[in-house]
């Protein structure tokens, strides 16, 4: 039985004159400038759905996600996909994505993990143990895996995703779907992201985007959470899969499940 290994976590208005005048005899006291406020507030915010989140043993929802690309020629297109995620704390998960030119299950029930690949029946099974963290780290590093919006279903996304962080703006409230959200962007070396958070007693992210500074045209990916749940809202999951109508491969072969198709215009030589 493989344990995982625990992967370097790399990927690390003012509403009225008396508020304005507030804050600006408080910025006079202290020395500190509203940029610098803003950034706090931000940061404040992103913990709070990070403490939030980390706070829900079950956690479900439905998702939908655009991943931008680039091609040779410079035309920068973009692939969409829906799914739906599962997790109970600390070792289960389920998640699934169709569109993208892939129709993919997976499955980690604490022992084992299975990946189906519905569009081309076949499927992985590998027994394995440890948290969501370690396998998410293990699907991503070793196999080429990708789970959607992954880090913010790990332990502590605030640790995650704020490790390497260079900028903080609150860009103030949007709304997603109908829920009023605060907008929150953020820089790092080598991409901009943004997160929409809902507003009220259950600050979950409503969107993310990540925008990739070091490619031509700066690609982004998006996903908007929906119809989120935690908590004793989440339904009863067996975090298994029916396999019995797919061939088994080894977990390797699944490396190239993408949500990207070929767009070199040259045939596969597989």
């Amino acid at each position: 039985m493989q344990t995982i290994r625990t992967s370097a976590k790399i990927v690390r208005l003012l509403r009225s004159t008396c508020a304005a005048a507030a804050v600006i005899a408080v910025t006079s006291f202290t020395g500190t400038s509203p940029a610098a406020a803003d950034e706090a507030h931000a940061r404040q915010l992103f913990e709070a759905m990070s403490d939030y989140l980390t706070g829900q043993n079950d956690i479900s929802f439905t998702y939908n996600s655009n991943l931008e690309v680039v091609t040779d020629d410079l035309q920068k297109v973009g692939f969409a996909s829906s799914g739906a995620a599962t997790l109970q704390r600390p070792d289960k998960l389920r998640i699934t994505r169709t569109g993208g030119f892939a129709d993919v299950e997976m499955a980690y029930d604490g022992k084992t993990f299975v990946a189906l690949g519905k569009n081309l029946a076949v499927y992985a099974q590998t027994d394995m143990t440890g948290s969501i963290d370690e396998l998410i780290d293990v699907l991503r590093l070793d196999y080429g895996l990708e789970a959607p919006a992954a880090d913010l279903l790990s332990s502590d996304p605030y640790e995650v995703m704020m490790s390497n962080v260079t900028g903080v703006k609150d860009l103030g409230s949007g709304v997603i779907g109908g829920k009023e959200c605060d907008h929150l962007a953020f820089r790092t070396e080598s991409t901009d992201w943004e997160i929409w958070i809902a507003q009220g007693d259950k600050p979950y992210p409503c969107r993310l985007t990540i925008t990739s500074k070091m490619v031509a045209l700066a690609p982004s990916y998006t996903i908007d959470i929906v119809d989120f749940k935690a908590g004793g809202e989440v339904g009863s999951d067996t975090f298994s899969i029916d396999v019995s109508d797919a061939e088994q491969v080894d977990i390797s072969a699944l490396s190239g499940v993408s949500e990207i198709p070929d767009l070199s215009g040259k045939e596969s030589a597989q």
